[in-house]
Parts: C-alpha cells; structure tokens; sequence
C-alpha cells in the first residue's frame, strides 16, 4: 500500500466521521430546523399571498423597481431551478428542513382527526396523475407569468395538503408522501444523491429494547430503508438505536439497487422527459404557432367563431386583457394537444427505445425495461433544470441582461446529462457480455436523441 492511499483512507473516515455528527446534530437541534421552516413559510407566503393581490407590473418595469416581478423572479427564476439541483446535491433534504407546504401540513396535521391513510390514496399512479395535471393546468393560467395563477396553483396545493392533514394522518405528513405533484419527481432525483441516512440492519436488531419509535413525518419504516428516495433527509432518526447514519456514497448508487415500479417509470419518461418538456417548449415553438393559424383560418372558413373567443374565466385559461394576454378556447385546446402530443411523441420514442434495449437483454423485456428505465434520471432531472433556467434567463433578459453562454451551456449540461445517463446504464449492464451491453447502450443512445435535438432547435432554430 502506498503512503497515499492511508491518507486518502483517513480523510475519507474524517469526512464520514463528520456527516455522521451533523446527522446527529439534526437531531439534538429540531428547534433550530423548525425555526428555519417557518422562516421559509413566512417568506413563501410573502413572495405567493402578496403579489396576487396587486396590480400587474406596467411594460417598463424592473425587477428592482416593482415587487411582483421580483417576487416573480425570486421564486421562478431562483427558487425553483435551485431546488431542483439540490435533488442531486443533498437528496430530498429541502422536503425535510425547507419545504413550507410539508411544514404546514405536518403542523396542521397535529390538530387533525388522525385517521388511517385510505388504500385508495396509497395507489402508486398518484404521483404521475398529480404532476401530469398540475404541470398542464399550470401552462393553461400561465402560472410562471402572473401572480393570481400561481396562487390559485401553489395556493390551491398548500391548502389541499392542510386538509388531507386535517383528516389522515397525527404529525404525518400524509400528503407529501401520497398526493404532492412533486413527490415522484423528487423522489427521482434523490437517487442521484451523494448523502443518505444509512441503515444497519445488524446494529438495529441488535440494540437492546425498548427504544422510541422513529417519529417520521412521511411515514417511512426506517428499519427497512435502503435508500434517500422516500427519505425526507430531516434527520430525525440519526443515531437511533445506534443505526441510522448520514453517510456519503456513490452519486447514483441507488439506480439499480432498488426496484422502479412502472409508475415511477412512466413518470420519469412520460412525465419528466414528456409533459414537462412540452410544458416549456409549447410557447416558443413556430410549430404551435402554424398550427393555431391553419387551425384559425379553418375555423373562420366555416363560420365557426366559438372556440376564437378569449371570455373563459382566468382560473381555467389565461386571461388578463390589461396585459393583452388572453387565451382563446382554441389557443386551451392546441395547448392540451401540443403538450400531450409532445409528450407521447418524446415520451413514446423513448418508452419504445427501453422496451427494445429490454429485448436485446437476456431477462425478460418489461422487466429489463423497467430496470433500465432509471438510469434516464440525470437526463431527465437536467432537462426540468434548464427549462426552469428559461425563466431565470428570460427574466434577465427583460433587465438587459443578455446571457449569450446560457445556451452552450444548457446544452453542455444536456450532454452531461446523457453521459451519467449512459453510464448508469453501463453499471446496470455489467453483467452482460460486452457485444449485447454495447448495443443496450448504442439503442439508449438513440432513444435520448430527440431531447438534445429539441433543445437544440429551440436555442438555435427557434
């Protein structure tokens, strides 16, 4: 052994050594990670509650002159692409210590009647069908532009998980675990994480009895965790029995050592890498546009005039005309069409190319498809990163603040993005002889084109 490898071996220790006391400190300091929560509740409510209630910003405002676009920009701009990244980073740890709508709801929950979670909640489809329909109604009240949509949106949500806390659930939190239009999405992504709360089985069985329960607010049997996908990373079970530890470990390391259910995969293809790709490219694509003409002119050839009138209420299309921004009932249905065609053309191709790759491996093809299906999370999670970046850049933008390294960028993490992707896929095929693993790869490769692709014509050609 060489000199360096004792000290690489030591500092490793030290760093593990340290994780394991900061886990531990959670624990010790609730009060502190409950003070934060409520900072970040205050402040949610204040950048959410305020602007809705004042009047829309004129065309020649700024961002330092006029607060509803710079809570616009706080929230869309920063907010949400950073939390997105820290999926990758730190796991679901902004679920556990930030999240203001968990934090509510496990506080709310408290006070409620404390019943029993119903079967029909703990259906798996839930995060798909929540994610699914709250991305496209999103789009349909223009959600990331005006500060009534994104309360009757975010709002709408914060109160819906208050009230299934005020029912299911004592100090749970019951919606975040079930109903939440995130919860699949983060849970995706924390697989990627370098940080968990390790669980040693060995040690835990044999810790002399009796001991508390873990208190878990999303209602995880910690004994048997094996992973940072459902773990809220609060730290509340650091440390006990003697078990649970906030470790370091391989980014990615759970791709492939714990099962992915076909909800999860469709999510992740359909939802992820479909609706939300579609979510934010519907606006900025000449395809759309020509389509809403054709569509227009066809209806004007016929005298069909219902579906160009713009007099559906702003809760269910966008429609403030002191903007002159209103929707038609024509422009809600390409909309629905376009971002659903989207998602099965895109989502479809790349359902398709993981059923062919399932094929070509030696187990069965649904079996190897869903295996292989999460090896496309870094794709996915940087796809949702750069969209989000979208706002921040064109937020900017409106400040004179061009940005001409953004687009190389995205695309360079885009690229980053297939890399991990493929090189999951690899480790998961490591038992495969290497002319079949190669062509696993080279039928993956292909399925992940048309996100690249898109992207690229929406920077350059768009």
């Amino acid at each position: 052994m060489s000199n360096a490898q004792p000290i690489l071996l030591s500092a490793a220790g030290i760093a593990r050594s340290r994780l394991a006391r900061l886990g531990e400190l959670m624990v010790r300091h609730r009060c502190w990670i409950q003070g934060i929560q409520w900072a970040v509740v205050t402040f949610y409510l204040a950048l959410v509650v305020a602007p809705a209630f004042m009047e829309l910003p004129p065309p020649d405002a700024r961002l330092r002159d006029n607060l509803v676009l710079f809570a616009q920009f706080l929230f869309w701009g920063i907010w949400w692409p950073f939390v997105i990244l820290s999926m990758f980073a730190v796991g679901r740890l902004w679920c556990g210590v930030f999240c203001p709508e968990g934090a509510l709801s496990e506080w709310a929950s408290r006070f409620g009647a404390g019943r029993p979670v119903p079967r029909w909640m703990k259906w798996g489809g839930w995060p798909f069908v929540a994610f699914v329909l709250t991305t496209i109604y999103g789009q349909m009240v223009s959600v990331y532009e005006y500060p009534k949509a994104a309360l009757l949106v975010l709002g709408g949500s914060t109160v819906a998980a208050m009230a299934v806390a005020l029912i299911y659930g004592r100090g749970r939190r019951v919606w975040c675990r079930h109903l939440c239009p995130v919860n699949g999405v983060f849970g995706l992504l924390a697989r990627l994480s370098p940080l968990h709360f390790r669980v040693d089985r060995a040690a835990w069985d044999a810790a002399p009895a009796p001991h508390t329960p873990v208190d878990c607010a999303p209602l995880i049997d910690v004994r048997r965790m094996t992973g940072a996908s459902e773990c809220h990373m609060c730290g509340r079970c650091a440390g006990h029995r003697q078990a649970v530890t906030l470790a370091p470990r391989w980014p990615g390391s759970e791709v492939g050592s714990t099962a992915t259910g076909p909800w999860e995969a469709r999510l992740l293809v359909f939802g992820l890498l479909g609706v939300a790709f579609g979510a934010f490219q519907w606006s900025a694509s000449p395809w759309f546009v020509a389509l809403k003409q054709r569509a227009a002119e066809w209806l004007v050839l016929h005298d069909s005039f219902w579906l160009l009138q713009d007099n559906a209420p702003w809760w269910l299309l966008t429609h403030y005309p002191e903007a002159n921004d209103a929707f038609t009932w024509l422009d809600g249905l390409l909309l629905l069409g376009y971002i659903g065609g989207q998602a099965l053309l895109v989502g479809g191709w790349i359902w398709a190319g993981l059923h062919l790759a399932g094929r070509l491996s030696p187990d069965p093809a649904r079996a190897n498809a869903l295996r292989l299906a999460p090896a496309l999370i870094p794709l996915g999670g940087m796809s949702v990163f750069v969209g989000l970046s979208l706002l921040t850049t064109g937020q900017l933008q409106g400040e004179g603040i061009v940005l001409g390294w953004a687009a190389p960028l995205r695309l360079l993490l885009i690229a980053g993005g297939m890399a991990w992707s493929l090189a999951l896929a690899a480790r998961l095929l490591r038992d495969v002889a290497a002319v079949r693993r190669s062509a696993v790869l080279g039928v993956l490769l292909l399925a992940m084109i048309p996100v690249p692709l898109l992207w690229g014509m929406q920077f350059y050609l768009w």
